[in-house]
């Protein structure tokens, strides 16, 4: 088997969760997830089997998009719905959307984020969760993120009560934490906030459409068609731009020698797909970092055909 199964992770489960289940499924162990979603997120998950677990990275650098609920009225200890209560201070006027809507205008573009204590970033080689377990707060490395787009998606004019919630769509860059994401919205706003629901609806070119739930694939490995989930390796790296090769030039590719860049490419340091004439990925290349015009290969892909 080889190939990206797009699944739609339920709640409740890890992202390794479920590539433990699907090797179970698959019958296989060459299974990779492309990025580490929270327990209670669900959504979009592309699941790499079998030579496709080579570009489960290129995923994961690609953008993602989020469909998520802010709360503005308490925050937590992990910035979504399941942390403890920290900060509480209920909402006490009217907020307008046309001050959302400002907030997330001037959230657009590149911002700084500083991850969550409870999150998979390691420092000193140990993940931030471990030490919030522990009830040790570390310092935290700053990193920069992009916000591609980000709207409200709430009709109302004016939002009241002692707990105001709203819903927002947002593209981004990978690394984006969304729960962080939520907490400065509502900093912004004046009030301490948490990330009270997401989903994530989009990775790389896959969308919520093209999952498959669990139950959806147990059926199928009843049926014994549990191939038709998967979508081809090059389906994970469409977003990248594509240089086709002719049969010669492949044979050399396949043993990963150096290729000029060609004119159309110049300007990009890569990544670039290294096509068959039939559109078949090859391997994934990128600018030499000492010799000048010329690129090598990042990944070969496949090199036994």
């Amino acid at each position: 088997m080889e190939g990206i199964l797009p699944l739609f992770k339920p709640a409740g489960m890890t992202s390794h969760d479920c590539v433990f289940k699907l090797r179970k499924l698959l019958r296989t162990k060459k299974v990779g997830h492309t990025g580490t979603l929270d327990p209670d997120v669900t959504g979009v998950l592309p699941i790499c089997v079998g030579k496709a677990t080579k570009i489960a990275e290129y995923i994961t650098d690609a953008g993602k998009a989020y469909e998520g609920e802010v709360t503005l009225g308490f925050t937590t200890t992990t910035e979504d719905a399941s942390g403890e209560k920290v900060e509480e201070k209920p909402v006490d006027r009217t907020i307008t959307r046309k001050e959302i809507e400002q907030v997330l205008q001037s959230l657009t573009g590149e911002i700084e984020q500083t991850p969550p204590m409870y999150s998979a970033v390691k420092v000193n080689g140990k993940k931030l969760y471990e030490y919030a377990r522990q009830g040790i707060e570390v310092e935290r490395p700053t990193r920069k993120v992009i916000i591609y787009a980000i709207e409200l998606l709430d009709n109302r004019e004016s939002f009241e009560g002692e707990q105001v919630s709203f819903k927002f769509r947002v593209s981004c860059s990978k690394g984006t934490y969304i729960r962080t994401l939520a907490v400065t919205i509502g900093e912004k706003l004046g009030y301490p906030a948490h990330m009270s629901s997401l989903v994530r609806i989009q990775s790389a070119d896959f969308t919520i459409e093209d999952c498959y739930t669990f139950e959806q694939l147990e059926e199928m490995a009843a049926e014994g068609n549990l191939a038709d989930a998967l979508q081809p390796l090059e389906a994970g790296i469409s977003y990248l731009p594509k240089y086709r090769i002719n049969d010669k030039v492949a044979e050399k590719v396949k043993n990963g020698a150096l290729l000029q860049i060609p004119e159309e490419f110049v300007g990009i340091s890569g990544p670039i797909i290294v096509v068959t004439e039939d559109g078949k990925a090859l391997a994934i290349y990128r600018s030499h970092p000492t010799k000048t015009g010329m690129m090598k290969p990042d990944k070969v892909l496949r090199n036994d055909q």
